[in-house]
């Protein structure tokens, strides 16, 4: 399959472009974070993003989503990470929505799917307990008790987990993961907003002897694993979607400014250091647009079952971010760093990202492992 968005595919690129940028400019993250916005995100946002359709974008039809794949959630990803609205959408409309529509229970699905795809509930799937993305080393545990289960540890990096309106939890079972949808105003349940470093917003969560019931695992008990892989790589390739889109936007602003700038009587564009510099870029964005292009594909076609694909994507998504943001600091001299340009906020956007399900080092990890090295 080319590696290209089809027509459709491209107008709803074309659609949540304009959406954002018109109702979600920079300028509204800068407002939400100078006020100290204390959701640290718009909830009237978050419900037109259901009005538009973008919040449910994977949600079937049936629940009022879209009922679209992850290329469509791709697009919205990577329109988000231009503007760097904050906003629900990874941990409600990606992670959140995956998990419910693949395994939630009729009620589950009757009781949650629509109000995410309306844009009036959020959810946040809380699985990192430590500094880095490590899924195989959970060690919040679910122990059996009467009809149901208790749930006791500590999660952290929980995306927008201080404003949601219910958490999934994987925890650790007799013989497994299992998924727990948990009310956060349960007893034993203790939230703290940790505002990250680029001013969007996770939660540490804290479970002291949470009370569930039967009703609330998600899928089967220790059958919980391949579930929540499934909606980590989902969630890994909208990330390197997000990174692209915030890597693509500062190589965009950077542009504008060298051919505007003017030193020693010329405009710095016209000097043929930073034109190589600007190229050598233009060609790895390229290279990390179809490498994400290419994963979210094989996840839609079921290609991709070990997620290989979304690793590489978010590998090469984060390195070629990473690059287009030093490159727009560098480029833009030492204005860059101040907080009156733009590319300082997407600097620290892409190092959260970067974190976010995983970083190159675990991505380059997961692949070797898979080739048996």
């Amino acid at each position: 399959m080319p590696l290209i968005l089809t027509e459709e595919q491209t107008m709803l690129k074309e659609a949540a472009d304009g959406f954002l940028s018109e109702n979600a400019p920079i300028a509204h993250f800068r407002k939400l974070r100078d006020e100290r916005d204390p959701d640290g995100l718009s909830r009237d946002l978050w419900k037109a993003f259901g009005e538009m359709g973008f919040a449910g974008v994977i949600i079937p039809e049936e629940h009022g989503g879209s009922g679209l794949g992850a290329v469509e959630a791709g697009v919205v990803a990577e329109a988000l990470g231009r503007t760097l609205t904050p906003s629900p959408f990874m941990g409600s409309g990606v992670l959140s929505a995956k998990v419910l529509a693949d395994a939630g229970s009729a009620d589950q699905q009757a009781a949650w799917l629509p109000r995410i795809a309306a844009g009036q509930a959020i959810l946040s799937l809380a699985v990192d307990e430590g500094a880095k993305h490590r899924p195989a080393a959970i060690a919040t545990t679910a122990e059996r008790s009467g009809n149901g289960f208790k749930l006791n540890g500590a999660k952290g990096f929980v995306l927008d987990g201080h404003v949601a309106d219910a958490l999934i939890v994987a925890a650790r079972t007799d013989n497994g993961l299992t998924l727990f949808l948990v009310d956060p105003k349960a007893a034993g349940v203790e939230i703290e907003r940790t505002m990250m470093v680029d001013g969007h917003n996770a939660a540490r969560i804290v479970l002291t002897d949470v009370a569930v019931d039967a009703g609330a695992v998600i899928g089967s008990v220790d059958g919980g694993e391949a579930l929540l892989e499934g909606a980590l790589n989902l969630g890994r390739a909208c990330a390197a979607a997000s990174l692209t889109g915030a890597g693509d936007q500062a190589f965009q602003v950077t542009l504008e400014y060298l051919r505007t700038r003017k030193q020693f009587g010329k405009l710095i564009g016209e000097f043929q250091a930073l034109q190589h510099r600007a190229a050598h870029l233009f060609t790895e964005i390229e290279l990390a647009r179809a490498a994400v292009i290419g994963a979210l594909q094989r996840l839609d076609a079921g290609k991709d079952p070990q997620g290989l694909a979304v690793s590489v994507a978010k590998a090469k998504a984060g390195r070629v971010a990473e690059l287009a943001v030093q490159e727009a600091v560098q480029m833009h001299g030492g204005v860059g760093m101040t907080d009156a340009f733009d590319v300082g906020l997407f600097m620290k956007r892409v190092r959260v990202l970067n974190e976010l399900l995983g970083d190159a080092a675990f991505h380059q990890e997961k692949l070797a492992r898979a080739q048996g090295y």
